[in-house]
């Protein structure tokens, strides 16, 4: 009898034990997430990437503290539709916004009221969601001001105004903030970012650094731009010119503008330490779309694009492949790296899978939480990646696989030739080798018209 009690009584206690394990884990907190959007920087423009006229150490220890992806992708090769790609997990052929749609005074064209959107998923988790930088997806008091998103909002609400990096003004949520045109407004715009965390470090909470670093124009402190004017001293003469002030030296100021912000990654990577809340955030970082060229900008010089070909505005892998680096302690594999084809579309059902959302059924994105958490064998893969851009003549892209197809000129001919490449022999596409594999381009001739969705909007083809 007495064993038998001692017996009830163990396995009265390891249930218990089971119980109370299974509390712990259903209320295990959910992991902050600080997404960073660098613009306009190229994949090769990070030194773990390959970099070699500066260094980003602070951005390189995201990669060594974390995982280096190989084979992502911005949502879109400008700024606008990126954005609503990623802010909506959907690709350039079902998403609302494919090229920039600009409207005056200030602002762009809006999303739909309704539309379903990171910021406002996370919300209903209960994280409290804050933007910083550069929205571009609704003019101020619009039905997609970015305050219809956002709990927290601080910076530049249209992308022309963001060109500037002394501007007359920013945005704090609905108020104008006005400015004295001498402040450098990226400063700004960390410090509230910087803020927030420090405001919201209980958790859990979302915050979105869409910071306008690298676009031109290329304004930057004079005290980053000294030691960079005596390295590339021969381009002293060189005058840049895009919005606001002149800049002498636009390639000293690039340098500048890089490590100024890669400084910033150190400051936000040491305030999570110093809040103690390091392993409970995941940070990401990656770039809009490829290069560009205005302001004085040679990413030629820089290697900005890598071995890729094609700069911002191409449907080539330079104006689309970007970084992708992502750091979470206890989580995800520190030195890891991961050659999983992803993009930006990908990141709205990745966070909800993080905050432990039920993402919406309509998407283009798949979440990449078990590569991140070395769950390879539990990764769902992508048939294909696409994106159409209606701007330049109307153009059309499909990475699957190894093949990357590219069709150009549609607005002048419906059923202009696609162009193939073999990436994984050719990164560079320069080998055009569809005249030897026409059954590949007959799949990529039926992904392309499965993938488009005709937006009253966007005319992509003619006559559409």
């Amino acid at each position: 009898m007495r064993r038998f009690v001692m017996l009830r009584c163990a396995l009265l206690l390891l249930f218990t034990m089971a119980l109370t394990g299974a509390a712990r884990a259903a209320d295990a907190p959910r992991p902050n997430i600080i997404y960073i959007l660098l613009d306009d920087a190229g994949w090769g423009d990070l030194s773990c990437y390959g970099q070699q006229k500066f260094t980003t150490p602070n951005m390189d220890r995201l990669a060594t503290e974390g995982m280096k992806f190989s084979d992502h992708y911005s949502g879109s090769t400008v700024c606008a539709p990126t954005r609503c790609s990623l802010m909506t997990g959907k690709h350039t052929g079902h998403c609302y916004v494919r090229a920039n749609r600009e409207v005056q005074p200030e602002g762009q064209a809006p999303m739909p009221a309704d539309i379903v959107t990171i910021p406002r998923l996370l919300h209903k988790a209960g994280y409290t969601t804050g933007m910083f930088g550069k929205w571009g997806l609704g003019a101020p008091g619009s039905t997609s001001d970015p305050v219809e998103h956002f709990d927290v909002f601080y910076g530049y609400n249209c992308q022309r105004e963001a060109h500037n990096y002394y501007p007359s003004h920013l945005w704090a949520n609905r108020n104008k903030v006005l400015l004295d045109g001498k402040t450098y407004a990226h400063d700004l715009i960390m410090e509230q970012a910087l803020q927030f965390v420090r405001d919201n470090q209980r958790g859990p909470f979302f915050a979105y650094l869409s910071v306008t670093i690298p676009h031109a124009s290329m304004h930057a402190p004079e005290a980053d731009m000294k030691p960079w004017r005596q390295r590339f001293s021969a381009f002293e003469g060189v005058i840049g010119k895009y919005a606001g002030p002149q800049v002498r030296n636009p390639i000293a100021a690039f340098a500048a503008m890089m490590t100024h912000m890669d400084r910033n990654v150190g400051e936000l990577m040491a305030l999570l330490k110093t809040l103690d809340i390091d392993d409970n955030t995941i940070v990401l970082l990656t770039s809009d779309n490829g290069p560009h060229l205005e302001g004085g900008h040679d990413p030629k010089f820089f290697d900005s694009n890598g071995p890729f070909r094609g700069f911002k505005r191409d449907l080539y892998e330079g104006g689309i492949r970007a970084p992708l680096l992502v750091r979470w302690p206890g989580h995800v594999k520190a030195g890891s790296t991961s050659d999983l084809p992803s993009a930006h579309w990908d990141m709205l059902p990745t966070f909800c899978a993080l905050a432990g959302v039920t993402p919406p059924a309509d998407l283009d994105g798949i979440s990449i939480l078990p590569t991140l958490l070395d769950k390879a064998d539990e990764q769902t893969r992508h048939d294909y990646l696409y994106w159409e851009f209606a701007p330049r003549g109307g153009g059309q892209a499909v990475r699957m696989d190894r093949w990357k197809a590219v069709r150009l000129g549609l607005q002048k001919d419906a059923d202009a030739p696609i162009e193939l490449y073999d990436l994984r022999t050719d990164i560079g596409e320069e080998h055009d080798v569809a005249k030897d594999h026409a059954d590949v381009v007959a799949k990529m001739r039926s992904i392309m018209t499965a993938a488009h969705t005709p937006s009253e909007t966007f005319k992509l083809i003619e006559g559409e």
